[in-house]
């Protein structure tokens, strides 16, 4: 086994570890509670630094966005393309179980028959089928002033109900401002909001489109936007983790 080889399985391991810490009974109870879930940090530093530094190796992305092009906000973020860096797509892949045992306990809540795969190989298969090949992770990169308007991520007929972002930067030192925001809409009543400040390395899970929320009358569905404060000052870059591909 060569080093890079026996450096990457070790690397694997340690993320193994950590996702195998998940508490995944608390983590859905805060999703049905907040519509949000901590996940404790999954990255280490050095992860995220590396992760960071891939932003302007152009060859690492099949395709970059300005939002301020598209009135999506400030900043840009860029579109991986495949074959997936080893440590996002370890990371998509070993979320993804937990992650689809939660949205199948939601579409028997919703009343919808139709379930998820187990395995992320498998319901990949399914997006291709519908023509969504292309990869959705994504780097997202602000500098000051920068922000992003609350948004859904659809990228065609098949979508994962769960997504997951982690903080590549170092809070406090390598920016300031920034908090993820997330607000949900119920039938009948105020939006909610939250605002969340995120450590270096931790992940955070929340719903790409809606959530089954317990009424009087039943269950009924709760949509959610997700978006950006302002960055006071410095440099904040982020790791989106989507499950569904891109038309």
């Amino acid at each position: 086994m060569t080093q890079g080889a026996a450096d990457e399985r070790s690397e694997s391991a340690r993320l193994d570890a950590r996702v195998d810490r998940i508490d995944w009974r608390r983590a859905q109870a805060q999703l049905d509670t907040w519509g949000y879930a901590r996940l404790g940090k999954l990255l280490d530093a050095r992860q995220c630094r590396r992760l960071a530094g891939l932003y302007d190796r152009d060859a690492s992305f099949r395709k970059t966005v300005s939002m301020d092009a598209h009135r999506f906000g400030s900043g840009e973020y860029r579109y991986f393309d495949a074959p997936l860096p080893d440590v996002v797509a370890h990371l998509r892949r070993t979320l993804y179980p937990a992650l689809a045992r939660i949205a199948n306990d939601w579409q028997e809540r919703f009343g919808r028959p139709d379930r998820f795969e187990p395995r992320l190989p498998a319901f990949l298969r399914r997006c291709r089928a519908e023509g969504q090949a292309r990869p959705t992770p994504l780097l997202l990169r602000y500098r000051a002033g920068g922000w992003n308007n609350l948004h859904q991520d659809l990228y065609g007929q098949v979508a994962f109900p769960l997504q997951v972002v982690l903080l590549l930067s170092r809070p406090q030192r390598d920016f300031t401002g920034g908090e993820f925001l997330l607000v949900e809409n119920r039938p009948r009543q105020q939006s909610r909001g939250s605002a969340l400040a995120l450590a270096q390395g931790e992940a955070l899970v929340f719903p790409t489109q809606e959530r089954p929320v317990e009424g009087a009358r039943g269950v009924f569905r709760a949509s959610l936007r997700h978006g950006m404060s302002p960055l006071h000052d410095g440099e904040r870059l982020a790791l989106g983790v989507i499950f569904h591909d891109a038309r």
